[in-house]
């Protein structure tokens, strides 16, 4: 111990032993140091979760396959956040595209955040026939989409909009079936300013802007870029469930982690 060994230089016994003068302030300077650092580390890892990049996990089977329940992301908050300015050409900014994944709050606050694809634009015609989707007359091509042969006929997967009252859909959110038909002419979706038409890729099962409206391009928090983990999950694991339910799934999960464990979703791209 410290002490022991300054008792050990004294010349005498009975001489108290002495200490070089900035001993306890190289204590706490190094004391302080430490401060400083973890401060500092708290600060960048606020910042970085706040502007640069955020985990999210997948709750639900809406953007299956592309994504599935217990997917573990990282998403750039940072692509979106061009403003205009003349600087913004020297950064990675960029405009939102169709086809895009993103995250953004739900819009009516009953969950906290949705992952869904971007398919209608600022200014497009949208309509689905026979679930094909258009885009101003012309067919989207879309690869990643997934019709569920289980679920049962959804009207909106079939044709969308709707385009009388008696066609809207009894699970559509209350404000957005008041104000749908406003936004539709001659059978198509017209999508405002500043406003995107968002889906999920498992069409059949998706509570996307079909049954709650446009999403807002200020809500838009970033785009999901990789599967840092990804652990087998259902869906109701993470739905209604109290403290007690969360901490039995997740002791439930650290015992089982290595089998449930998806390793050939491990730093997979999203597209």
């Amino acid at each position: 111990m410290p002490e022991a060994l300054e008792a050990s230089d004294a010349p005498h016994a009975s001489t108290p032993a002495l200490r070089h003068p900035h001993h306890s302030r190289a204590r706490g300077g190094t004391a302080r140091e430490y401060l400083e650092s973890l401060v500092v580390t708290v600060i960048l890892a606020l910042f970085g979760t706040t502007f640069v990049v955020q985990a999210f996990k997948i709750p639900s089977p809406s953007m299956q396959p592309t994504l599935l329940v217990g997917d573990h992301l990282l998403v750039n908050k940072f692509i979106f956040e061009g403003s205009g300015r003349w600087y913004d050409r020297f950064l990675p900014y960029r405009e939102v595209r169709r086809g895009d994944v993103i995250v953004f709050p739900y819009p009516y606050g009953d969950h906290p955040y949705y992952v869904k694809r971007v398919i209608g634009l600022p200014g497009d015609r949208l309509k689905i026939v026979d679930r094909v989707v258009y885009i101003d007359g012309a067919p989207l091509k879309e690869p990643y989409v997934f019709h569920d042969p289980a679920i049962q006929f959804d009207p909106f997967s079939e044709n969308f909009p709707p385009r009388t009252i008696e066609g809207l859909d009894a699970t559509m959110r209350s404000e957005w079936a008041a104000e749908i038909l406003s936004y539709v002419s001659n059978g198509e979706l017209l999508v405002p300013p500043g406003k995107y038409f968002a889906m999920g890729d498992n069409r059949d099962n998706s509570e996307d802007s079909r049954y709650w409206g446009f999403v807002d391009r200020d809500a838009i928090i970033g785009r999901p870029v990789v599967i840092y983990w990804s652990v087998q999950s259902a869906a109701a694991s993470y739905e209604g469930r109290g403290l007690s339910g969360q901490l039995a799934d997740l002791l439930d999960a650290l015992i089982h982690l290595p089998a449930r464990t998806r390793g050939d979703r491990i730093l997979r791209l999203v597209h």
